[in-house]
């Protein structure tokens, strides 16, 4: 890897962090309380688990330079990934399982609000 490439991983690596924090304080302004950020376990990770009220919402953050790309960006791959993370996070906190579920996303870009879509895809745990 080039020093070019490393600076521009590091670069994309410290947006999406912005992302994340950007998320993390829009959904604690819509009184979600955040359980949990980047949570990773081999096979999977997830940006945000967020509760607020009887729902666990696990989050996904995109970061685009226009919302619109942002959406689009949750591939079938990732959301199998999210998904799997879930069920492990749901198996190391089983109180959790007597709220609704639910697979969300943040999407960020400059100059924009946040966009939060709840139920932005179907979460497959169990």
């Amino acid at each position: 890897m080039t020093e070019d490439e490393s600076s521009a991983r590091r670069a994309a690596y410290f947006y999406g962090l912005r992302a994340e924090t950007i998320a993390a304080i829009w959904l604690k302004a819509r009184f979600y309380a955040v359980l949990d950020r980047n949570y990773r376990v081999n096979g999977g990770e997830i940006d945000i688990v967020a509760k607020r009220g009887p729902v666990i919402a696990f989050v996904e953050v995109k970061a685009r330079g226009d919302l619109d790309d942002a959406a689009i960006a949750i591939t079938p791959q990732k959301r199998r990934r999210i998904s799997r993370a879930a069920s492990r996070w749901l198996a190391t906190h089983p109180w959790a399982m007597t709220c609704t579920l639910r697979a969300d996303a943040v999407f960020v870009a400059p100059g924009k609000l946040p966009r939060h879509l709840e139920n932005a895809f179907e979460l497959g745990v169990g």
